[in-house]
This record gives structure tokens, sequence and C-alpha cells, in this order.
């Protein structure tokens, strides 16, 4: 009885694992529409599906190339090298994201969620276009090093990749704009919309007495910056950080050469914020706690520093320890365990 119980066991796990794989979908003979679903009070989505229509076939595509190698010079550096499921798609351990031959970038890996959302990309806001997001990291020498000929090449002299892109497109043909498009329906699919935040919005879960107290101070005290349901304005702020002499990164001067602009850099969403460590641009801050204690009393005075931190001659933000103890407490309700596990993005 004992053995019988046991086989059955082995038996319900295997199915089990076969109807949770089943959520990854295999490339269909006739594509379908890929449905993106999301809460009613997320914003309007900017992903122009009427240029980019979102296909099974195609986020198939996109899913097998954002985890392929070979769009880098050596064949070893894929997007999601850099863009660890685990951890919301972002470097974990890592201050600044590693390419080829480990040559060390300048900025901190961001987290790849909600992308369909948005109306800019990467911390200047350089890319105003999903489609054209990942050219970045391609071209980029300090990541994958290579380009769109080179990728088309080796893409092009695969049987399977050939019938991918047929079954995606309508024919074998490779080019550097249906691998862009593909890769961008599959990060358009990446939604994060399942964390206890979302569940107490929608009436069901309830926030326990500490989580509260961390979301009243946080609306008081961070949400001019981190508004709205992504928790990010995507405006470009100073927040009061020294210059990285390492990196040499001054944001959004980068893009537009006008002084106003130096040390400025996209607001960043704080969904699964608990998982996306370390923190800033350049990855300077370890850990939640240490945000906060930079924002509470480290904060550099400078010419174009943020108006938000410098308010009645105070620079920064005003909290003591426990403040900020339930802040966190607040970040961390906005954590999406199915995220960073769901099948459907995995390699």
């Amino acid at each position: 009885m004992i053995k019988i119980f046991k086989i059955g066991l082995v038996i319900f796990s295997l199915l089990s694992f076969i109807s949770c794989s089943d959520e990854v979908m295999e490339p269909l003979e006739k594509d379908e529409v890929y449905n993106l679903s999301f809460p009613s009070y997320f914003p309007e989505m900017t992903f122009d599906t009427s240029g980019n229509p979102v296909t099974k076939n195609g986020v198939e595509l996109g899913r097998k190339l954002f985890y392929e190698g070979r769009l880098s010079r050596n064949n070893t550096i894929s997007c999601g090298f850099c863009h660890i499921q685990e951890n919301a798609f972002t470097h974990h351990g890592h201050t600044v994201s590693h390419g080829v031959d480990n040559r060390i970038g300048i900025r901190n890996a961001p987290p790849i969620q909600n992308m369909a959302f948005l109306k800019r990309y990467m911390w200047d806001g350089v890319i105003h276009n999903l489609n054209e997001q990942p050219i970045i990291p391609i071209t980029n020498e300090n990541e994958m090093d290579s380009s769109m000929p080179e990728v088309i090449s080796k893409l092009s002299s695969d049987s399977k990749y050939k019938k991918l892109f047929k079954l995606a497109y309508g024919d074998e043909n490779i080019t550097g704009e249906r691998i862009l498009k593909a890769l961008s329906q599959f990060m358009a699919t990446m939604i994060s919309a399942d964390s206890k935040y979302d569940r107490m919005k929608q009436g069901k879960e309830y926030f326990s007495s500490e989580e509260v107290k961390g979301m009243n101070l946080f609306q008081q005290k961070c949400s001019s910056c981190h508004s709205g349901e992504l928790f990010t304005d995507e405006s470009f702020r100073n927040t009061g950080m020294y210059y990285n002499t390492q990196f040499k990164d001054a944001g959004r001067y980068r893009v537009t050469l006008d002084q106003n602009d130096w040390m400025k850099f996209r607001v960043p969403s704080l969904r699964n914020i608990e998982y996306t460590a370390p923190y800033m641009h350049d990855g300077r801050f370890y850990t939640l706690d240490a945000v906060l204690n930079f924002y509470s009393d480290n904060v550099e005075d400078n010419s174009n520093l943020d108006p938000q931190l410098r308010q009645n001659g105070h620079i920064g933000i005003v909290m003591n320890a426990q403040e900020k103890q339930f802040i966190i407490a607040f970040l961390k309700t906005l954590s999406d365990k199915n995220f960073i596990s769901n099948l459907k993005f995995a390699e």
C-alpha cells in the first residue's frame, strides 16, 4: 500500500510539473494574439501593439533570443546574463554589469518589469521606444560588443531559428528589426502585478499595522517621485549623490550635454525593490537601510539638487530609525514572488 502511495505521489508530482510547464509556450503552426493582462489601476500601456503586434510565436521567439548568448561577440553574454529572473531581472551581486571578456560597464542593471507602460528607458532616458532598447546592450563594447549584421549572420545559419522566425513572421528572413521587435514583445509580457500591495488594492489581502504605517510615511516622504502604480514618475532628478569618478557617469547630462542635467538619473520603479539590490545607478548601496540612511543624512547639497530634497532649510528627507523600518516594511509589500518564478519568463 505504501509503495502504491509513493508511485501515485511521483506520478502526481510529474503531472503537476507538466501542468506547470505548460505555461511555457511552444511555437504554434498558426500564430495567435498574446493577450497582455494587467490590473485596471495600472497606467495606459505605452507599447505600440499596432506597430509590433504581440503574438504567442513572437513572444516565444523573443524569450529564446533573450537567453541567446550569440547576441554577443563571443557568444557568452545574453540579456538574461545581466537580467536574472530571481532578482527581478537585475544583475544580482554586481554594482555594475559585467559583459564580454568580463569587461565592466558603468551602470547597475535596472529591473525588467512593466516595460510596456514606460515612456523612457535606461538610466538616462536615451531610448523612447521599447523596440529600440535592446540595440544598446547588443552594441555596447562593455556589454555584448556585437552588431546587428553579426547577430543576423549567426542566427541565419541556425535552422531552428529560421523556423522560429517563419512561425513568428511568416517567412525565414532574419532581420535586425525582427530580432528587436521579438525581444520587445517578450519584454512587454513581463508584467509584475501580483504583490501583496496589489492583492491589498484588490481587496484580497490586508496590510499589517506596520505596513499601513509604512505606506502612510511613504506617501508623505517618497511618493512625490515614486508615484503611481509603477512607483515612478519617470522624471530625471539629481538626488545629491556624489559623482563616481570610477565610472564617470553624469546621468542625463551624457545625453543632453546640458549642465542643468548634471547627475540627474531616471527615477526607478520600486516594484520588487526587495529583490533588486544593489541600488542606485552605480549600485553603491547594498541594502534598503543604506538607501534610506543616505536620504536622511548623506544627501550632498549642490546647485541643481532636486527641490524635493531641499525643503524648509533641510537637505534630504527627515526620517527617524523607526520610520525607516516602517517604510521598508511597506516596500517589501511590492515584492511579486510569482513574477520572479514564473516559467513563462524563464530560460
